[in-house]
């Protein structure tokens, strides 16, 4: 498990602690087995992204202080220079890019997400919400409730984020899109 992940746990458990939870308690107000619950606390498994923004509503704190332990400052702009978001790995051949991270109240989470060619097919995730998918680079393969659909540059898909759905390249080749989810 990656330094970075055993960290994002930590915080999780800490902000659990600090709220005086139980993790049955936690399980139960994130609507989640209680087992699965313990694992994203402890386990090697990965958290689902969709499993930071729950935690994060949960507990009043920005998805920010999660990833990435600190807070976000800014009210009015955030500017992000290319490659300088914080980057988040989820699993294997699958990584995040959030530039957005330092704006205070943020109605949607934008991330450039990367993802390595060869993958073998995600575990599909549903959170509330809408989410975009504007691909940059290569071909991605936006798999979607019961279909799958592939994004070339510059096109793009915007779903009900409420349904199954996961991302991977398709082809030989890397790929990237801009994602932007609103809960």
């Amino acid at each position: 498990m990656s330094n970075q992940l055993d960290q994002v746990k930590r915080r999780i458990r800490e902000l659990r602690e600090i709220s005086g939870y139980s993790a049955a308690e936690a399980a139960q107000a994130l609507d989640m087995d209680e087992r699965a619950y313990s694992r994203c606390e402890e386990g090697g498994e990965d958290i689902p992204i969709s499993l930071v923004y729950s935690v994060a509503g949960l507990y009043h704190v920005d998805t920010t202080d999660i990833l990435s332990g600190k807070s976000p400052k800014l009210t009015t702009i955030s500017v992000v220079r290319k490659g300088e978001g914080i980057m988040v790995e989820r699993f294997a051949g699958y990584k995040y890019e959030n530039i957005a991270y330092s704006f205070v109240h943020r109605t949607m989470e934008p991330m450039i997400v990367t993802l390595d060619p060869g993958g073998k097919k995600p575990e599909l995730v549903m959170h509330g919400g809408q989410e975009l998918n504007y691909c940059l680079s290569g071909q991605t393969r936006l798999i979607y409730d019961d279909s799958e659909v592939i994004l070339a540059p510059g096109d793009s898909a915007y779903f009900d984020a409420r349904f199954p759905h996961g991302q991977m390249a398709a082809g030989d080749e890397p790929a990237s899109f801009l994602t932007v989810i609103n809960e």
